[in-house]
């Protein structure tokens, strides 16, 4: 025959038929018990104090499981000869679970599986079933151990939103011919229960501020604060305390205001929900569909994500979107304007006076040259700093491009590095109206930096000799039509530009030949009358 167990109810019936002063036979039947169990509640009833007459409050709690206790004590806890055979080698058993050797000669480096244990118990002949082994080194070692979950409050509207990247398979994407790798980056509201799901390639940090930008869009503000995992875009050194975060994202959520409250190492409790919807998002929107294209795919998932907001949730009992709408919407920050992403790292001065960032040249203090910048680049300008100072700002140029700003340029070479012909000029009219000529024939060419040099020889001429000199040596070379520096530094250098010039006669104008005339006459009787004709 089998034993059923009488509930609290039911011993509280019979407890309240008996104040009533009904017969052991009837309140038998009426509760649905048996004569004898009647009679074993109302002695332990009346033994505690319980007499006929007495009011219905009488009947406690208190009172009913004194009755139950004294009617059925708790079982006592026996376990058999395998458990006090692993009580006595429990030290044992501990060090093998932490990994450590009981003899004291070498750690193992690793805990031991629960079947490595039981065939070094074999060995040692103590044989034990793996079930017994299982629970005990469960039990008594640590082996293994599932601490209890903790329910945490859902916290003030508006405030937390749990963030959490999952993999939910992959497309054959049209548009790049190729079988492509999708991920969720999923948003929950903590308070409401509200989601977004924004759908990715990549789980970079382009990737996800692109997911918030279109999650601030989908909610209509931005939560106070936001509570990720230790994905790489965000956390740069995970901490229990004071978790590390990378440059960017500290960038990013100064420009919308909100604090990031990161999850611990390994601890998917911090975050249940957000962990939770993942898995609702797997199979309830992802799984059975057939998408074509990633954007496909998200315009599919916003609208999921408004389809289900209008479910009764099952542990909130509400619709998550209008208690978002009603409870949390008017506490969201407003929805930040347009994030020009920038790209942020540590770039080196070079010999040059300029650092390289994005394929293209910026210019910085002299001072620093062969220091390490931290630098800031948008889409529009570029920003040096030097221990938390800005040392320089540039706009922002195209790979292969440079941008030089002319403080940073060493005394004496500006005019060589920004190729100035209008100054080299200019200094050369300083010395003279010839020299001017003279510098501007050497720049009328084709490729007029290539005489830069040439000029720069002629200026240090100057510099040496003095202008009057060069002066009068360029007006020389000038009317003989003599473009070469050489020639004026040979000439000021052997003092000629004043020498007077030894020049032969100038021949006069006659005939066609240089010889006199009577060399040609007709000699003797050669001669013929010039009136006589000839035959």
């Amino acid at each position: 025959m089998g034993f059923r167990e009488v509930s609290v109810i039911e011993v509280r019936e019979v407890l309240r038929a008996f104040l009533a002063g009904q017969g052991q036979r009837t309140i038998a039947g009426f509760a649905g018990v048996d004569r004898k169990t009647v009679r074993r509640y109302i002695q332990v009833a009346q033994s505690l104090g319980l007499q006929p007459g007495q009011s219905i409050e009488a009947i406690t709690d208190e009172l009913v499981g004194q009755v139950v206790d004294l009617i059925k004590p708790g079982k006592p806890i026996n376990h058999g000869e395998s458990w006090q055979a692993l009580e006595q080698r429990h030290e044992r058993l501990v060090a093998w679970v932490k990994g450590q050797d009981p003899d004291g000669i070498a750690p193992t480096g690793q805990g031991l599986t629960v079947t490595k244990i039981q065939e070094l118990l074999a060995r040692e002949g103590c044989p034990v079933a793996y079930r017994t082994l299982h629970r005990y080194v469960t039990q008594q070692c640590g082996y293994r151990r599932v601490e209890p979950t903790v329910r945490v409050a859902d916290g003030q509207p508006g405030i937390e939103l749990q963030v959490d990247f999952g993999y939910l398979g992959r497309i054959n994407d049209q548009v790049s011919g190729r079988i492509r790798r999708v991920n969720a980056l999923v948003f929950t509201a903590v308070y409401s229960r509200h989601m977004f799901v924004y759908l990715t390639h990549q789980q970079t940090l382009e990737a996800t501020i692109s997911g918030c930008n279109q999650a601030w869009e989908f909610f209509g503000g931005v939560f106070a604060c936001l509570i990720p995992d230790n994905m790489s875009p965000i956390i740069k050194q995970a901490d229990r305390l004071h978790p590390s975060f990378t440059v960017g994202w500290l960038d990013y959520s100064q420009h919308c205001g909100f604090a990031t409250d990161p999850a611990r190492l390994r601890s998917p409790q911090d975050k249940p929900r957000v962990e939770r919807a993942i898995q609702y998002v797997q199979k309830s929107m992802w799984a059975g569909e057939n998408f074509t294209s990633l954007t496909q795919a998200q315009e599919h998932a916003t609208a999921w994500c408004l389809k289900v907001g209008h479910r009764v949730h099952g542990t909130t009992q509400a619709k998550p979107i209008e208690v978002f709408t009603n409870e949390e919407l008017p506490l969201l920050y407003p929805v930040p304007r347009p994030y020009d992403q920038p790209i942020f790292g540590e770039v080196k001065v070079h010999r040059d006076l300029h650092v390289q960032i994005a394929k293209a040249l910026y210019s910085a203090p002299g001072h620093l040259r062969g220091r390490i910048l931290q630098a800031r680049a948008d889409s529009h300008l570029v920003k040096l700093y030097w221990h938390g100072q800005l040392v320089r700002t540039h706009p922002r140029m195209a790979p292969g491009k440079r941008s030089t700003n002319p403080e940073d340029i060493p005394e004496g070479k500006a005019v060589y590095a920004n190729r100035d012909f209008a100054y080299l000029l200019n200094k050369a009219e300083q010395v003279g109206p010839a020299t001017g000529q003279y510098v501007q024939r050497l720049f009328d060419q084709p490729m007029p930096w290539n005489a830069m040099r040439s000029v720069y020889s002629l200026l240090s001429v100057v510099d040496k000799y003095g202008p009057s000199p060069v002066e009068a040596a360029c007006q020389r070379a000038l009317d003989f039509d003599v473009i070469d520096v050489r020639k004026i530094k040979s000439m000021v250098e052997q003092a000629l530009e004043s020498a007077p010039l030894d020049l032969p006669d100038p021949v006069r104008q006659g005939g066609r030949f240089a010889r006199p005339a009577h060399q040609y006459a007709i000699q003797g009787s050669l001669a013929l009358p010039m009136d006589e004709p000839t035959l």
